[in-house]
C-alpha cells in the first residue's frame, strides 16, 4: 500500500506535536517570516479563486481516489486490522469484506467469539455472541441502513445520481482546524449524510450521518484518515466513529488492505441452515 499525503485524526495530532521539537523551531520561525512577506499576494490570489461547484468537488474527489477507471476496476476489498472499543481498553480482531454491487460482511473477534454483521444487497443479518446470541438473526430495515452505507466501495459522492441520492454543496465548515468543503447527501432511503472534504486533497475526512432508527433520531460522526493506495485506489485505513458528541467512540485501524480478492457470495447471505 502506498501512503497518501493526507493525514487526519491522530496523524494530525502527531504532526502538530512535531512543531514543538527543538529542531523544528527555527524552521517554524523562518516559515512565519516568509509567510508574512508573501501573505498579501496569497490573500489576493485567494480572493480571485472561484468558489468550487458541486460538480468540481465530485470530479476532484474521484480523481483524488485514483480516477474513475481505477474505481470501476476495484470490484472487491478486504480490510484487516483491529477494532478498539471502551476507550481503547478492549481490542478485537477486525475483518471487513466488501464486494460490488453492494455486499458487505464485518467481523469482530475476541476470545474465540466472533460478532458478524452482513448485508447481501437485499437483507442484513447478524450473530451477536457478546450479547449471548450465537444464532444468526435477520436485521431490521433500520439496522440495515448503516450496512448499506458500509457496502459502498467508492463512498457517497461517486455515482450519486445513479444511487438515487440528492446532493448539495453547502460551502466550507471547520473540521478540527481545517476549512473543509461540506456536501450534503440525501440518500434514497431518507438518510442524510454531511460529507466533509479536505480542501487540499478532496478526500473525505469526516462524515456525519443523520437517520431515523427505531423511531428516534440518530446522528453518527465518523472521522476518516491515513489514506493508502490499494488496487490503484486511495482508501482510508483509520476510522473513528460514534454518536456525535459522545466521548467514547470506536476506532478501527486497518493494517492490511487487499484489492480484488476472490470471495464467495455465500458469506454475505443469511446462513441457509438457519432459515
Amino acid at each position: 500500500m502506498m501512503a497518501h499525503p493526507l493525514h487526519t485524526g491522530a496523524a494530525r495530532k502527531r504532526a502538530a506535536s512535531s512543531l514543538r521539537q527543538p529542531h523544528m523551531y527555527l524552521r517554524f520561525i523562518f516559515s512565519c517570516i516568509v509567510a508574512g512577506i508573501i501573505a498579501p499576494a496569497g490573500f489576493a490570489q485567494d480572493r480571485q479563486s472561484p468558489t468550487p461547484t458541486l460538480d468540481d468537488l465530485v470530479k476532484k474527489n474521484i480523481e483524488a481516489k485514483g480516477g474513475a477507471d481505477a474505481l470501476r476496476a476495484l470490484q472487491s476489498l478486504r480490510l484487516t486490522g483491529k477494532l478498539l472499543v471502551n476507550q481503547g481498553q478492549i481490542e478485537l480482531a477486525y475483518v471487513q469484506m466488501k464486494k460490488r454491487p453492494g455486499e458487505v460482511r464485518t467481523e469482530g473477534t475476541l476470545q474465540g467469539m466472533t460478532q458478524i454483521e452482513a448485508y447481501d444487497g437485499k437483507e442484513g443479518w447478524k450473530i451477536s455472541p457478546f450479547q449471548g446470541r450465537k444464532d444468526p438473526e435477520k436485521m431490521s430495515a433500520d439496522d440495515v441502513k448503516s450496512l448499506m452505507e458500509d457496502a459502498e466501495i467508492d463512498g457517497p459522492l461517486v455515482d450519486w445520481k445513479a444511487k438515487g441520492s440528492v446532493v448539495d454543496y453547502l460551502g466550507t465548515e471547520d473540521v478540527d482546524g481545517t476549512p473543509a468543503y461540506k456536501v450534503k447527501v440525501v440518500r434514497k432511503n431518507g438518510d442524510v449524510s454531511f460529507v466533509f472534504l479536505d480542501p487540499d486533497h478532496y478526500l473525505e475526512i469526516r462524515v456525519v450521518t443523520q437517520r431515523i432508527k427505531h423511531g428516534a433520531q440518530e446522528e453518527v460522526e465518523t472521522d476518516l484518515g491515513d489514506y493508502e493506495k490499494t488496487g490503484g485506489v486511495f482508501i482510508p485505513t483509520s476510522f473513528e466513529s460514534g454518536r456525535k458528541g459522545a466521548p467514547d467512540k470506536q476506532k478501527i485501524i486497518i493494517n492490511k488492505a487487499e484489492a480484488n480478492v476472490p470471495v464467495d457470495d455465500a458469506i454475505f447471505h443469511f446462513p441457509a441452515a438457519s432459515k
